[in-house]
């Protein structure tokens, strides 16, 4: 999905063959200018309508679009089964409960099952962590809460004040949307404050300066808000003050993605810096550090970088451009690079400490720290290790934890209190497990495994890869049955992103497996550019102008699968989200001979209107500005929505969304639907009243959309003979 803060261990990923290299060509596909000039203005797009998100003429054509989904897809025989097994996956007891370190060495979790469907904030200790029944404590129960209050409370997590943790500001959106509710909570009399701390519905956020201060960043009224619909104020706020009243430290422009502050704490919770960040775009930003005095300096690192930690008074910070720093040190995109930081902040030119550059075909995708160490997540070829780094006087040393090899790895939380740190593994094919490592000894232990959720017995993974039409070569993986027969009869559905330096790393997907590989269907996950797969330079050779290589190196993929017998085009669907929901009208309008079905998640789809539309405006800087003409050129060219036209091979296509998606506007989705229907193609189309941006506020909605995809995918390519 479209970046957004998360809190979680990483699920990951591997692959267990590799298989000679593909050298199918993808024929250069260039793009029409968008037909007929419809929707390239307001007065040309008739269903502007539907962009009123809950306006009453487009919730009865939403109504009736979901009355004759329903009707299609659960009147099939197969979906009551897949329903109930995605209900019993998601609600499953015996998934690993995600570990979050406290500052004393406590381990929280958030936890829903088929009781709390909503959830429970709980927490219990390291030793009964470790054991087969941990005794839990619940801190917070948000469906009791929810019923007490009648709302549709959706957690969004908390943020606690160090170094005791006792008082946290809840978030609590209303059915998911990414506007939260905060207020003020103890942990230790387990309710919410009475008087205490609470922050209206926005987005945004707030961070703890002391117990009676904070620093917010909100909707404080008209003027306040950047374009994007993100906070444009920081302000500094004492107890017993309203947001109104609060001192305003920093107003950003009305053009940036959005302004934010936060406390840089050591592992004891000092606070070491005040600092204010300010996303000029969606990669490219400023930090600025507030003085005791109120006063503002701008700290002197590249626009495109971010602080990632602070390890034994070192300042960490990643690099996503080549950079000359202040002290005349020349550093390269995706540099790992370290500071004293007393030192640095009294004079930035004080030189840095190359910790880590990554070769070409590697890539950072996890840093965490415990109180002495540094622990990084490093990808070679979309195959992860985790290497611990230890602060030198000349230099960083490292050694690599001794885990499973050939797998994706995920470095979760970190002790501030010694230096232990929770490590997931996981493969395709194989379910996830948990792993404790003491960083200052390398030591490392298995605490935690999944129990398999579908059979994969006769299953193998392989890695191929396949030749855009630029020559560069794109990796993929292919999860399938060992015995499948290379003669196009297999069902496959083809997974990508492209997009956000968000990469697609092999991880078990209870869902998948169960619901698609244990049936006979094949799945195919593409690290096309745009990704960050190979770091920032794999994602921003997909940036704005050359968004299209993306594209290609998907048709690519979808080629190469054909080339190979593997699949053939009435067993080949595709399937994404939100920018992989671009991804999917792209490859529609663009390739619709190559596919059979399109499984189209919360979508992008009307990129000449996407920045006036939610948060649509924090993308520019992915996708260009269609308010200047050379950038509306590129764009229009590939924008699913103006490129959709009559006469074409198009598939019967499955496109969902969230009333309450609050990040992408649920119209691109309805616009599409309503215009593939008027050009005369078949469309199912779901919305969810609920949910927000995931598209299920709570467990039960998420089974009612896996099985809604999957019984459509068997409908599309298992039920359809393979081309002769």
């Amino acid at each position: 999905m479209i970046r957004a803060s998360a809190v979680a261990l990483a699920t990951l990923l591997a692959s267990t063959s590799l298989t000679s290299v593909s050298m199918a060509q993808t024929p250069a596909s260039s793009p029409a200018p968008a037909s007929g000039g419809f929707a390239t203005s307001d007065a040309t797009d008739p269903y502007l309508w539907l962009e009123e998100v809950e306006g009453e003429r487009a919730m009865e054509w939403v109504k009736a679009h979901n009355e004759r989904t329903f009707a299609v897809l659960q009147g099939d025989p197969r979906y009551e089964t897949l329903h109930q097994q995605a209900l019993e996956i998601v609600q499953a007891q015996d998934r690993i409960p995600s570990p979050g370190f406290t500052h004393d060495g406590h381990i929280d979790n958030f936890w829903q099952d088929a009781q709390h469907v909503r959830g429970l904030w709980r927490r219990t200790t390291l030793d009964s962590y470790r054991s087969a029944t941990p005794e839990w404590q619940t801190i917070l129960d948000i469906d009791a809460l929810a019923a007490a209050e009648g709302q549709n409370w959706v957690y969004k997590g908390s943020t606690c004040l160090q170094p005791e943790e006792r008082y946290c500001l809840i978030s609590l959106s209303n059915g998911g949307k990414d506007a939260v509710t905060l207020r003020e909570f103890d942990t230790v009399e387990r309710k919410f404050v009475d008087g205490g701390i609470t922050l209206p519905e926005s987005k945004g956020g707030a961070s703890w300066i002391d117990k009676d201060t904070l620093l917010i960043s909100r909707d404080f009224g008209p003027g306040t808000l950047t374009n994007s619909g993100y906070p444009m104020v920081v302000k500094r706020m004492k107890r017993g003050q309203t947001p109104d009243e609060a001192e305003t430290l920093f107003t950003g422009q009305p053009t940036d993605v959005s302004v934010s502050g936060y406390t840089l704490r050591d592992a004891d919770g000092v606070v070491k810096a005040t600092l204010i960040n300010r996303s000029v775009d969606f990669y490219s930003s400023e930090t600025w550090r507030l003085g005791d005095d109120g006063a503002l300096t701008q700290l002197q690192l590249p626009a495109k970088s971010d602080i990632t930690g602070l390890v034994q008074g070192q300042l960490l910070v990643s690099l996503k451009q080549d950079w000359t720093a202040p002290s005349g040190q020349d550093f390269k995109t995706g540099d790992l690079i370290a500071w004293p930081l007393e030192a640095w902040l009294a004079d930035q030119a004080t030189p840095a400490q190359l910790v880590l550059r990554p070769t070409e075909r590697q890539a950072i995708e996890g840093v965490n720290v415990t109180r002495n160490r540094l622990v990084v997540a490093l990808y070679d070829n979309v195959r992860g290790s985790v290497r611990i780094y230890t602060p030198g006087q000349d230099e960083w040393a490292h050694t690599t934890l001794d885990l499973p090899q050939n797998v994706s790895v995920g470095v979760g939380s970190a002790s501030e209190k010694d230096d232990k740190v929770f490590v997931s593994v996981t493969g395709y094919l194989n379910p996830s497990s948990l792993w404790l490592a003491d960083a200052a000894t390398g030591a490392v232990d298995q605490v935690k495994s999944m129990p398999a959720k579908f059979d994969a017995a006769g299953m193998t993974v392989d890695q191929h890869e396949a030749r855009s039409a630029d020559g560069t070569m794109i990796p993929y993986f292919v999860v399938h049955k060992a015995d499948m027969p290379l003669d196009g009869s297999n069902p496959t559905l083809l997974y990508g992103y492209g997009g956000f330096e968000s990469s697609l790393l092999p991880g078990y997907s209870a869902t998948v497996g169960k619901l698609w590989l244990e049936r006979g269907g094949v799945y195919v996950i593409a690290n096309t550019r745009g990704g960050g797969e190979f770091g920032p330079r794999w994602h921003e050779a997909a940036l704005q102008q050359n968004r299209q290589r993306a594209h290609e190196d998907f048709q690519a993929v979808a080629l190469d699968l054909i080339a190979r017998d593997i699949t053939s085009q009435p067993k080949l669907g595709i399937m994404g989200g939100s920018q992989g929901g671009l991804f999917m009208g792209a490859m529609l309008t663009q390739r619709p001979d190559l596919i059979n079905a399109a499984v189209i998640q919360v979508p992008l789809f009307d990129m000449l209107r996407f920045h006036k539309l939610l948060a649509g405006a924090s993308w520019i800087g992915e996708y260009g500005n269609p308010d200047i003409p050379e950038q509306r050129a590129w764009i229009e060219q590939y924008s699913p929505y103006q490129n959709l036209r009559a006469g074409q091979p198009y598939p019967e296509v499955f496109i969902h969304t969230s009333t309450k998606d609050d990040r992408v506007h649920p119209g691109h989705a309805r616009k599409a639907a309503a215009r593939l229907e008027e050009l005369g193609y078949p469309v199912l189309f779901y919305e969810n009243v609920d949910g927000g941006h995931a598209a299920g506020a709570n467990l039960r909605e998420t089974a009612r959309r896996l099985a809604l995809e999957y019984t459509y995918l068997s409908r599309r390519l298992m039920d359809t003979p393979a081309q002769e």
